[in-house]
């Protein structure tokens, strides 16, 4: 197999294959790789007699297989001149180890395999080593010595303490490799696990040296440094086999002293870098150790973090409010009786309000958080809005405030979305403050974006709630001054869109009626001009944003007599016709969706209107021209979208003749080379499908469903229209897609349809046997990769006795394996790697 080979890949392809890869495209210029002849595949026909192979990882144990090929491959790792391959190869090798030992003895591993104890040895030996193997050697290492009675074997030979202790690469070059360094402490991590690992550490001196690494240049060697510390901190407070250490600080194990030592000078130190180290490690020890042993530790360092608060200016803040919401969140801790909630309060108070904003929203999520507390929150984060009032001339007070009531928040008096507006003219430049503070803030908000979307965010949740209709009047007139402004930004705008849409749809109703009342229809016909020049826009953004507002309208609104008319009367439609041909297909295809939506609801343009004696295309043939010449995915999978839920919805254009327009569309959809479309085809031919047999989906999902009934004419009668519309040449191509979800919805489609088939095929149906034989050698060579044959005209007998003889089980069980099914095993892990140095002969190496 080589280059010219259509499934042949290159080695460093292979190398980098991984099974969370989904959904994944096979290679485009041949079949899927699990239908490629030569290669294991899944038996198509029950008559069939080649099964279905696959190799899984053997996880249990090593076989004689691998065993042999592992002494040659653990020589190549401990040779420095020999090429190594990728990372992706060593966690690899690394995963398989850890399966291993985890299911089965590291001692008879090692034993049965003494290879791999003369590789960590060769690890020792003064010589030019590669930093990779060297970080592997001490990973894998840490992986075998995580079972005590192996941790007890590689100790006899002094292999521990020469690898993790000052004799190793502590003292010697390889050490200023960061990989080295994080292997160092990911193997003392994974070995780790038993008290005898608990001496070790003590004896070899690694916690000093893991205190050192808090500091490291590299910051993923310095978070894992920290991450260990608490580790052996936790590991150290779990006590003996008879019962947890003692509560008391000074019985505690040394390890655990020694931690807690260091913690406590660190928080003493004036350097802010060694105060951050300590509180980091605070951090993740109260969000992983809930045991009785957590609350003795925050007692005795509780003064200390709180001392922290007494400098000017605090240090560490960010740390700081870190360490607190995790003691906050802490099921170890009562925060009440601890003193959690004075020194809570305490750093409201003295951080900066940019610092404390976090811990502020991190107080008002916290359960059963006292009151004043909570209220003094909600007065940090409310600080810069009171601010941005009393700039603009608008008194906050009680109108404008949001106070804490029963862990929710209540509404004092009456937010005033004009206060929202204030805001976006600091932005905008056009407000006139009367103050040095509001030109300050003018200065800093000018332009700022980030502010405006949060307005309008803020805007639309207050959509949520009640209230009088002069409220929601100046909210519209709110909205309208957004989206009406030139200096509003693209983002801002679709914001601005959402919040109107949101405000739409909870403003005052007739009880059990939907449509829009009289003022939101007034509100309507002072958008539409707006909204019509948003679709003008030179910016493709915006009239994205207009086409998507102009969809959820319609779709909301589109059998409303008052919004009828209104949208009628503007140029929004006509936009929306010529939006269909924009340069830009992100517009094209958020054209086709409104152009569905006003269809369906009979607004688009009449191709034989007076004002358009040219006459035009209708929607279905201009989306019908996009699916077929588009040269963009977007539009084309939208077309597909409008399809499936026109004829789900039993369109006009599309009852008149739906087999016609079903054969039509997938004729299409199956030359395409987006595989969405193609996928989205196969759910047009589902919903025709069931619509056919006469079974939809039930909208409701309360409703009552009937019990299935055959249909009144024979199944073969039945499945007539969906021979002619050319459904089942099209689920057949698409079963054997070389991009998996196409194949697999294919496959789950004729599931359906069997099973449809065994509950109502009349005995004379299920006794007739047609020839079936040129069908099956067709589908045989689609299967193989050759599809230049036809099927040619379907008829209803053969397709049913077709559908019996295939194995869609077998294949869905295929289609459900990860890319690398084929070639997952460890041998051929282990084989890839010799092969990458030349130990395997050319026709060995696992190529494909």
């Amino acid at each position: 197999m080589g280059p010219e080979d259509p499934v042949w890949r290159p080695k460093d392809q292979l190398l980098h294959l991984k099974d969370e890869d989904a959904p994944f495209r096979f290679p485009p210029t041949g079949p899927p790789r699990h239908l490629v002849p030569g290669l294991a595949r899944p038996r198509l026909f029950r008559s069939w007699s080649h099964p279905f192979l696959q190799k899984r990882i053997s996880s249990l144990t090593m076989d004689p297989e691998c065993s042999q090929l592992l002494p040659a491959l653990c020589a190549v790792l401990a040779d420095p001149r020999q090429p190594m391959a990728d990372d992706t190869c060593l966690e690899k090798l690394l995963d398989w180890f850890k399966t291993i030992t985890e299911a089965g003895s590291s001692l008879l591993l090692l034993q049965e395999n003494p290879c791999l104890v003369e590789l960590l040895c060769h690890m020792l030996k003064p010589q030019d080593l590669s930093s990779r193997v060297l970080s592997f050697s001490l990973r894998l290492t840490g992986v075998f010595a995580a079972q005590e009675d192996c941790f007890q074997y590689l100790q006899q030979g002094e292999l521990l303490p020469r690898l993790f202790g000052e004799a190793g690469p502590l003292g010697g070059a390889a050490w200023t490799a960061p990989t080295v360094r994080s292997g160092w402490i990911q193997g003392l991590r994974s070995l780790a696990r038993h008290p005898s690992a608990l001496h070790f550490l003590a004896d070899c001196g690694a916690v000093d040296t893991i205190f050192s690494l808090q500091g490291d240049s590299s910051l993923f060697v310095a978070s894992a440094a920290g991450q260990l510390l608490v580790h052996i901190l936790g590991l150290s407070m779990q006590g003996p086999a008879d019962g947890p250490p003692s509560l008391q600080a000074g019985d505690w194990p040394a390890c655990a002293k020694k931690i807690v030592g260091h913690i406590e000078e660190s928080l003493r130190s004036t350097a802010t870098p060694q105060i951050t180290q300590a509180l980091n490690v605070l951090t993740t020890t109260f969000g992983h150790c809930h045991d009785p042993w957590t609350r003795v530790l925050w007692v005795r360092l509780s003064p200390l973090v709180a001392g922290l608060l007494e400098k000017d200016p605090v240090p560490a803040a960010h740390s700081l409010v870190d360490l607190l919401l995790s003691v906050a969140r802490s099921p170890g801790l009562s925060s009440s009786s601890c003193g959690l909630w004075e020194t809570l309060a305490q750093t409201l108070s003295r951080l900066s309000p940019t610092q404390a904003g976090p811990l502020a929203l991190g107080i008002l999520k916290l359960q059963d958080c006292p009151q004043a507390l909570r209220a003094q929150a909600f007065a940090v984060l409310l600080q810069p809005l009171a601010c941005v009032l009393k700039a603009t001339a608008q008194a906050p007070g009680a109108s404008g405030m949001l106070l804490p009531e029963g862990g929710r928040c209540r509404r004092a008096g009456r937010w005033s979305p004009g206060r929202v507006l204030g805001v976006g003219e600091l932005c905008q430049g056009s407000a006139s403050p009367t103050s040095d503070t509001g030109h300050h803030l003018c200065a800093l908000l000018l332009g700022c974006v980030r502010v405006q979307r949060a307005a309008l965010d803020f805007l639309g949740t207050l959509s949520q709630g009640t209230g009088p209709p002069e409220l929601v009047t100046e909210v519209f007139a709110v909205l309208l001054e957004y989206l009406r402004s030139p200096d509003s930004s693209p983002t801002v705008l679709k914001k601005a869109f959402q919040a109107t849409f949101r405000w739409l749809l909870s403003s005052p109703k007739t009880p059990g009626c939907w449509d829009l009342d009289p003022q939101a229809l007034l509100f309507l016909r002072e958008l539409l001009p707006v909204l019509q020049k948003r679709l003008c826009s030179p910016c493709w953004e915006v009239r994205d944003s207009g086409l998507e507002f102009l969809t959820q309208m319609t779709g909301r609104w589109g059998g409303q007599a008052g919004f009828r008319h209104a949208l009628l009367a503007s140029e929004v439609p006509k936009l929306t016709e010529q939006l269909l041909r924009d340069p830009e297909s992100y517009v094209r295809a958020s054209a086709v969706a409104a152009t569905g939506q006003l269809s369906s609801q009979g607004l688009c343009i009449s191709p034989a209107s007076p004002e358009h004696p040219g006459g035009q295309q209708s929607p279905l043939s201009e989306l019908l021209h996009i699916l077929s010449t588009d040269s963009e995915g977007f539009p084309r999978r939208a077309a597909m979208h409008v399809f499936t839920q026109w004829l789900r919805d039993s369109h006009a254009d599309v009852v008149g003749d739906t087999e016609e327009f079903v054969a039509g569309v997938l004729q299409v959809a199956s030359q395409d080379l987006d595989w969405e479309v193609r996928a989205q085809g196969l759910e047009l031919a589902l919903v025709f499908l069931e619509q056919t047999l006469g079974q939809p989906g039930s909208p409701c999902p309360y409703a009552v469903t009937p019990p299935v009934v055959a249909p009144a004419c024979p199944l073969a009668q039945a499945l007539q229209p969906l021979c002619r519309a050319g459904l089942f040449s099209f689920a057949f191509r698409a079963l054997f897609d070389c991009d998996r979800p196409v194949a697999q919805k294919s496959c789950d489609l004729l599931l359906f349809l069997r099973a449809k088939m065994a509950s109502a095929s009349s005995p004379q149906e299920a006794r007739s046997s047609p020839d079936v034989a040129s069908v099956e050698a067709a589908l045989q060579r689609w299967q193989a990769g050759d599809q230049a044959q036809p099927l040619g005209d379907l008829e209803p007998e053969v397709v049913l006795a077709v559908l019996k003889s295939m194995d869609l089980e077998g294949l869905r069980g295929a289609l459900a394996e990860s890319s690398d099914h084929v070639e997952k095993s460890p041998q051929s892990l282990l084989q890839d790697m010799l092969a990458t140095v030349g130990i395997l002969g050319e026709n060995e190496a696992d190529c494909y």
